[in-house]
């Protein structure tokens, strides 16, 4: 038995709950028509896994065999990630900054398989531009790498879940390319659904179906997705994720502290736990991770003394270790007794993403002049042009482990070194953090309030 299967195998009779949540809702296309309730066209097949194994002890080993040869089934090599990776780095950087001393949640994975769908449905430059920001050099190359992302992602196994879902809602009224959302289907899994745009059962049927995809933990926000009788279509992506931290905190130890916000101190409730594992820092911050069961992490990244989370943004060596597939070769790393005191924190925003993806570099689709959406639908008497691109986000962590919500919304229309043994890393003024899982990163952020703002 390997390492990696050791490391599994150890962890069969840990309890494992539902604490992390991530959802996304993507791409909108505005143009007249539509009369008719939700209809499926298109249908997504999930992979199946066994159960992670749980029960008598002479019925594990079986069951821990078909529970690891579906696990490794899902495992893709991901050959060179340094493209993916430069585009978690510029987008998190890009749409971080402007904070301005709020909370601010981004999701990269999301972003980045919705930009992929989005991908798929255009054609010309307006291809191009988007294939360029995700580092691809042809819409087979993309479409790959996001089936090999969404399979690397996937876990299903009644301890830990983590999905990305796709879907779209179609107008009634318009032909759509057939062969696009086969496409969609199988390399995507989007299923795809047709309707009345802007009557009360489609615009039902799009937030039942966030709700489901989301735990519910989405309801409010999706209930203000509304598709106007204009619509031409809707993309909507979620992520959804849970685990458990490996190494819980105890309730017992959590206490009131103060938290020193951009505008004053603040009482709030402190996780505390004591560990040896490894302590990083850079020129200009610290770091420690906490991880999930089953593999996955939290990065909690505290900036010197000084020094503003929205500063590292534009530190190249800060940016460098949030988002490097090789964190454990960093060269200013030491394994210590980790004294952590982490507040509990209940962090959300939502911004705007259409200035920033142009930005990016990523232009044509807003312009009517130049976008281009033929590969989706040629029958339309207006251009078809990406109008809105929203983004909320919300992560929220306690003694068990953290849940995140976030949805996307695009509308189209016509420190210094360590001591020896032990340190105290202490979260008590703004920072940054990042979950992943893999090398992909799920959410990144800044928390300037604990307790929300």
């Amino acid at each position: 038995m390997n390492t990696q299967d050791k490391f599994y195998k150890k962890r069969w009779l840990k309890a494992a709950a539902a604490v992390l949540t991530a959802a996304i809702l993507a791409g909108i296309f505005l143009r007249p028509g539509g009369r008719l309730t939700a209809a499926a066209i298109a249908q997504a097949s999930y992979p199946k896994m066994a159960s992670y194994p749980s029960g008598p002890a002479q019925l594990i080993e079986p069951l821990y065999d078909a529970w690891w040869k579906d696990v490794r089934a899902q495992q893709r090599d991901l050959g060179d990630i340094a493209p993916l990776q430069d585009f978690f780095l510029q987008s998190a950087r890009t749409f971080l900054t402007g904070a301005e001393g709020e909370n601010r949640v981004y999701s990269p994975l999301n972003v980045y398989m919705a930009l992929s769908m989005l991908a798929q449905l255009t054609d010309g430059e307006s291809r191009g531009q988007i294939l360029t920001l995700l580092g691809s050099d042809s819409m087979d190359a993309l479409c790959k790498q996001a089936s090999d992302v969404w399979n690397s992602n996937y876990c299903d196994d009644g301890a830990v879940t983590s999905i990305l879902a796709s879907s779209l809602w179609l107008n009634k009224d318009v032909p759509f390319d057939r062969n696009t959302l086969d496409l969609l289907a199988q390399d995507f899994y989007a299923s795809s659904y047709r309707g009345e745009m802007g009557s009360a059962q489609f615009n039902n049927a799009l937030q039942s179906w966030l709700n489901e995809q989301t735990g519910g933990l989405l309801e409010e926000q999706a209930g203000s997705i509304h598709l106007d009788k204009d619509t031409i279509l809707a993309l909507a992506s979620t992520v959804y994720f849970r685990a458990r931290w490996d190494n819980e905190f105890s309730k017992e130890n959590t206490t009131p502290q103060t938290f020193h916000t951009p505008t004053g101190d603040l009482e709030t409730d402190f996780l505390h736990q004591r560990d040896d594992q490894f302590y990083y820092w850079g020129d200009n911050f610290a770091a420690v991770s906490q991880y999930f069961e089953q593999g996955g992490a939290m990065w909690f990244l505290l900036p010197d003394e000084g020094i503003t989370p929205e500063e590292l943004l534009s530190d190249v060596q800060a940016m460098d270790f949030l988002f490097t597939a090789d964190r454990y070769e960093w060269e200013n790393q030491k394994i210590l007794f980790v004294n952590k005191s982490i507040p509990k924190f209940d962090a959300a925003s939502q911004f705007d993403l259409g200035e920033g993806l142009q930005a990016l570099g990523v232009t044509d689709v807003f312009d009517p002049a130049l976008s281009d959406f033929t590969p989706m639908t040629t029958d339309v008497s207006v251009p078809v042009t990406l109008s809105q691109a929203s983004h909320a986000a919300r992560v929220v962590i306690d003694e068990e482990g953290c849940t995140a919500t976030a949805f996307t919304v695009m509308q189209a229309a016509g420190a210094a070194a360590p001591p020896d043994e032990e340190v105290d890393f202490v979260l008590d003024r703004p920072f940054l953090f990042c979950i992943t899982r893999g090398d992909l990163p799920l959410f990144v952020g800044i928390v300037n309030y604990p307790t929300g703002r």
